[in-house]
């Protein structure tokens, strides 16, 4: 084996010193990546964590708009059903106009409330039937009126919020 010289053990102690120090600044690369990466991976949990929380919350605040969502419209016809209580208990007391007069008022109450709720009805009498909105009970014939005209309405129909909730059972006008 030949004999390190001076100049030969300085370039090793060199390469040395440059591989430990490249190592190290790798280690430390490593170790900011590693924090880095924890990091991250802390951020994720906390908002997987909190988006959890925030789906929980908006299900039971929706929960409890379904349970109580009738509660409006329960409240609403209250008035009417002490209205119509009213009414029966002064059956035998009342004249028979006041009675007439009474279920005036109750059904007027009705309509403002449905109205309030955007429930409208219609089918009326003369206007073209609409299979889509009418159910024909049943059919007569009338020369004076046009074919599919409304000769009558055994019940109107109702849309709530321009959804067809029944259908008017009409008598429909066939030639």
């Amino acid at each position: 084996m030949p004999k390190a010289t001076k100049k030969d053990v300085k370039s090793d102690i060199k390469v040395k010193n440059t591989s430990t120090k490249k190592k190290k600044s790798g280690v430390s690369k490593l170790e900011k990546l590693n924090a880095e990466l924890q990091s991250f991976q802390d951020k994720h949990v906390r908002l997987k964590a909190e988006f959890e929380n925030f789906r929980r919350r908006k299900s039971e605040e929706f929960i409890k708009l379904l349970q109580f969502d009738g509660e409006d419209v329960i409240k609403g016809f209250l008035p009417i059903v002490d209205d119509l209580n009213r009414m029966i208990n002064s059956i035998d007391e009342a004249p028979k106009e006041t009675l007439k007069d009474g279920m005036g008022m109750v059904n007027s109450k009705i309509i403002k409330f449905f109205e309030k709720l955007d429930v409208k009805p219609f089918a009326l009498k003369g206007e073209k039937m609409d299979p889509e909105m009418h159910d024909a009970m049943l059919t007569q014939s009338d020369n004076s009126v046009d074919e599919d005209s409304i000769l009558e309405v055994f019940e109107s129909g109702y849309t709530y919020r321009d959804k067809v909730i029944r259908h008017a059972k009409v008598i429909v006008n066939k030639k």
